[in-house]
């Protein structure tokens, strides 16, 4: 099996909610969430979480996992904003098939605090 690495900026509840699943898994979407997008690179991982989750919640972390790639074949990589800024957009309702599609546990590798 291929994997790909990806990145996840999240803040501390988000974090809390992938501590519990023991590092296997992402929570399901919120009612106001229809898209999961983990990102390709741990530098826009480091803006976002830094830059983005410090400010909404006090706290951003960057989480590092690997993704069969086979699965991720389902799904262009989108460029938000620039070619920089690229990440796959997981419709909510494949978050289950994405979770199981995840090899390994999920790394938590970069905080950031207000």
């Amino acid at each position: 099996m291929q994997t790909t690495i990806l990145y996840r900026p999240v803040g501390p509840k988000e974090l809390e909610l992938i501590r519990l699943s023991g590092f296997k898994a992402f929570p399901p979407r919120l009612p106001e969430q229809p898209i999961f997008y983990p990102v390709l690179t741990e530098d826009y991982a480091v803006k976002i979480a830094r830059d983005w989750n410090v400010k909404e919640s006090g706290a951003g972390y960057v989480t590092r996992f690997e993704v069969d790639r086979a699965f991720l074949d389902r799904y262009a990589v989108q460029e938000a904003g620039g070619s920089q800024h690229c990440e796959y957009w997981i419709p909510a309702e494949d978050i289950g098939a994405f979770n199981a599609a995840i090899v390994g546990p999920i790394a938590m590798i970069a905080e950031f605090k207000a």
